[in-house]
Formats: C-alpha cells, sequence, structure tokens
C-alpha cells in the first residue's frame, strides 16, 4: 500500500530524489483503477518513491499544485516539479516517465 502524504509531509518528502505524487479520490474510478498499477510500478521501481495524495483531505495541496481534475501524477526530482500526468495512463506510458525522472 502507498503511502499517503499531508501538507505536514509533503515539502520534506518531495525534496530528496525522485518522488511521484498521485493526487486522487476515494470516489474516483479512474483513480482506483490506477491504484493497482501504481502499487505494482512502485513494487518494480524501488529507488523511486510514489506516494499518494487525498485532494478531499489535503484541498490545499491539490491548488497549490493546480489540480483540476483526477488522477493527475507530479513526478518530482530533489523536490523540482519534473513532469506531470493527467488521468488514468497505462502502466507503459507510466513507466516511461519514471524513466526519464531517474
Amino acid at each position: 500500500m502507498l503511502k499517503h502524504l499531508t501538507a505536514a509531509d509533503f515539502d520534506q518528502t518531495i525534496r530528496n530524489g525522485a518522488v511521484v505524487v498521485d493526487f486522487f479520490a476515494d470516489w474516483c474510478g479512474p483513480c482506483r483503477m490506477l491504484a493497482p498499477v501504481l502499487e505494482s510500478l512502485a513494487e518494480e521501481n524501488t529507488d523511486i518513491a510514489i506516494y499518494k495524495v487525498n485532494v478531499d483531505e489535503e484541498p490545499d495541496l491539490a491548488r497549490r499544485y493546480g489540480i483540476m481534475s483526477i488522477p493527475t501524477m507530479l513526478f518530482f526530482r530533489d523536490g523540482q516539479l519534473i513532469d506531470k500526468a493527467v488521468g488514468a495512463i497505462g502502466k507503459p506510458s507510466i513507466q516511461s516517465k519514471l524513466d526519464a525522472l531517474r
């Protein structure tokens, strides 16, 4: 199970290394479809940390990053936003973004 981030630990967490943050909501069908894909990718790419942020519980974080639709994944390297993906994209597309993040 992927760890959930809150506003309290978000900045500290994205500061180090390659980090992916999935903005989601429990009621979102595409988000639920994406969840097992992200779990699998986290197991296969142990050098990249993958986290989740629930937009209903952390609306300020969603606003801060201009999250207008979910799921949205943000790709960070050492605290810098490198890439973004909106929608339930497929595993090969996400893996390609992970490879570029390294």
